[in-house]
């Protein structure tokens, strides 16, 4: 290679390299600009919202008052509609994304079928929320209840957790399953024993992401008739007569911290603008010992798979 041509390759992978810098700093920009974003809009909210935090505020139920003011009934309510929603929907969009990846024969109709699940995931909530209001609340009449909020949401996350369990599903590589199969494995076992663990890192991060958008969602709750206002608790899932159990929670108005805070947010007294930004903390802390649980799951799962 004469020294000609050496010389010009230098220069390539010299401009190269420059391209790459200006890449690297025009991505570390965009990050830190979000990221600052965010800071200052959460350090905004705690400067408003930490001196109104209190015990009284947590379990206080709304008042027209608002230093009587409290988010029991909607702290409650989002607990409870949050976790009917996961029960709902990590089995079932779990269950689907085994089938359409693992069982399914690939033709047009398992195409048709993908096409269609990856598009709902873009789908607005409020079309959710109108499908709900025809489906569950008038057809299946469960009315403004907790078991139709749960179930609207359930819906909305479905798409994503299929979506990503599919992904995490298909990157594992064949080769796992045909030593599965060389041992003897049913496909069942094999999914159970060495896929499902295998790609768990993935389904939970797709579950993270979906609860995380449910429990800000405010339109489709709305729309099936969640209150604005409400000053009881559902019944309590546990008696003291047997069978101990009760479901009747489940068919209880209720409402949710998203739509307690527009309601604060909308009245023209300070006050309750302080009370919304209270509310505001406490929906990010849910929101992050939610996420927490999931991620504490995840790594506890990875942490028993056999490598």
């Amino acid at each position: 290679m004469s020294g000609d041509n050496l010389q010009e390759i230098r220069k390539l992978i010299a401009r190269k390299n420059v391209w790459d810098r200006i890449f690297a700093a025009i991505g570390l920009l965009s990050m830190l600009v979000g990221i600052v974003t965010l800071l200052a809009l959460i350090i905004d909210l705690c400067s408003d919202g930490l001196p109104r935090l209190s015990w009284q505020f947590l379990t206080s139920f709304p008042s027209y008052k608002p230093e009587q003011a409290g988010i029991l009934s909607a702290w409650v309510g989002t607990t409870l509609v949050m976790l009917l929603t996961a029960i709902a929907a990590i089995p079932l969009g779990v269950a689907a994304a085994i089938y359409l990846e693992e069982y399914a024969q690939k033709n047009w109709i398992a195409d048709l079928i993908e096409i269609n699940v990856t598009n709902l995931a873009g789908v607005p909530s409020i079309i959710y929320g109108l499908l709900a209001l025809g489906l569950f609340v008038y057809k299946l009449n469960l009315g403004e209840s907790i078991m139709a909020a749960g179930l609207t949401l359930a819906l909305l996350i479905l798409p994503i957790v299929i979506v990503t369990t599919r992904e995490s599903i298909r990157a594992i590589p064949n080769i796992i399953r045909e030593a599965a199969y060389a041992l003897g494995a049913s496909k069942w076992q094999m999914i159970w024993d060495h896929v499902l663990p295998y790609s768990i890192g993935g389904i939970m991060t797709g579950v993270i992401v979906g609860l995380s958008r449910a429990i800000g969602e405010t339109a489709p709750i709305i729309t099936i008739g969640a209150l604005t206002f409400i000053a009881f608790l559902p019944d309590s899932p546990i008696k003291n007569e047997f069978p101990y159990i009760s479901f009747s929670w489940l068919m209880s108005p209720f409402t949710v911290m998203p739509i307690q805070m527009f309601n604060w947010v909308s009245s023209p007294e300070p006050e309750f603008q302080v009370n919304a930004a209270a509310a505001g903390i406490v929906l990010i802390l849910m929101t992050l010992a939610m996420n927490s649980l999931a991620i504490y799951l995840r790594y506890r799962f990875r942490k028993n798979i056999k490598w």
